[in-house]
């Protein structure tokens, strides 16, 4: 019975990875028109079901988020990076790539739109971008390397050093954008960048992750090929819901009070900006001289950030701008439609076209957990 149940779970989590994008959208479209639910879980205060009112406060969203991460360290065998230590010119060229490449093009975004017609709204623009850029790489991006026969080792390797690194890079960027917006938005990213985003990168995203690459390495093999599908399918549960309740705060009033000429630009400005993350690592691979499982590794990590840490902190502290969620609600979606395109790219026509051999055979023998 429980092999069934298992092959039940295991044909779930193929059909929803084949069809995640559309549940993203539907997500999106439920919170634009029914955010009552939305909004209900961001005030749920778990905190109160382990001590009395008034004591602490942890709402669902970064909760959730911390699940997440905690799922995407589940996923890492620390016997899996022992080869690491020969890919650390590559993994150092993507860390500068991933902090280089969306910083460019925030620059070149704040010096284009100088002659917009609303600069309030280019400042929205830029912060949303900011914390796009200012997050670690995803861990999805891993599970969508391992689909095109990518390195593992360079994957898990990038997600790790981004995101133990966080806490130095995230402050990094934001002060960096600070200095090209102003006003409150400026304000609000040096205040960030000042300890307030390394405090909830430490406390949300880099120790859940920690706890789960212990949990790993004291389940033996036989239970974390049993626990995957299921763990798998919640991960997908929990990214629809942060997704649907992060996007209840901004989208209402999108459809209420339509703005066409903004939300074109943002879904533009973030298509390029899309492009530019994974065009930087296809053009990093050729200049380090990465075979085909390499490149797909660099591509889908540069082109792929945690948005779930950017969403939830943007929610918790720039609730008075809410708008500076959309340019990062539209990346999560954009990346991932970039993603398959990539995917299908490398798998039909690009690894034609790249030299080297095969994929990394363990990344293809393996069921990985994806990240946020």
């Amino acid at each position: 019975m429980k092999v069934q149940g298992s092959i039940v779970v295991i044909h779930l989590v193929h059909v929803i990875h084949k069809y995640f994008i559309w549940a993203i959208v539907a997500s999106y479209i439920a919170a634009a028109f029914l955010p009552a639910f939305g909004l209900w879980i961001r005030e749920v205060d778990v905190a109160l079901l382990i001590a009395p009112p008034g004591k602490i406060s942890i709402s669902l969203p970064p909760l959730m988020l911390a699940m997440l991460v905690f799922n995407a360290g589940l996923g890492v065998s620390l016997n899996e990076l022992r080869s690491a230590p020969r890919k650390a010119f590559m993994m150092i060229a993507g860390l500068f790539g991933n902090l280089a490449a969306p910083l460019t093009m925030i620059v070149m975004v704040s010096l284009t739109m100088r002659l917009w017609h609303n600069q309030d709204e280019v400042q929205q623009l830029l912060v949303g971008l900011a914390l796009v850029a200012a997050m670690p790489i995803a861990g999805a991006s891993t599970a969508w390397a391992q689909n095109a026969s990518g390195s593992l080792v360079l994957s898990l390797g990038l997600v790790l050093l981004t995101t133990l690194l966080s806490p130095l890079t995230t402050p990094l960027i934001l002060h960096a954008v600070g200095f090209l917006t102003s006003g409150d938005y400026s304000e609000d990213l040096h205040e960030l960048a000042s300890g307030e985003a390394a405090t909830f990168l430490g406390a949300w995203v880099i120790l859940p992750s920690l706890l789960g690459i212990v949990s790993r390495q004291l389940m033996n093999e036989r239970l974390f090929v049993q626990v995957t599908p299921y763990v798998k399918l919640s991960n997908f549960l929990i990214l629809v819901l942060l997704n649907y309740s992060n996007a209840t705060l901004v989208l209402p009033k999108v459809v209420s009070l339509p703005d066409p000429d903004f939300l074109f630009a943002v879904i533009v400005i973030v298509s390029v900006l899309c492009v530019a993350g994974f065009g930087c690592g296809f053009l990093l691979s050729r200049a380090v001289r990465a075979n085909r499982s390499e490149t797909a590794s660099l591509m889908f990590a540069l082109g792929m950030n945690n948005n779930g840490a950017g969403l939830v902190l943007a929610s918790l502290a720039l609730v008075d701008h809410p708008q500076v969620m959309l340019p990062i609600i539209f990346y999560n979606l954009v990346q991932h439609l970039f993603a398959s395109l990539v995917d299908f790219w490398l798998q039909r026509v690009g690894f034609r076209l790249l030299v080297g051999g095969g994929g990394d055979e363990q990344a293809q023998s393996r069921l990985r957990i994806p990240g946020s």
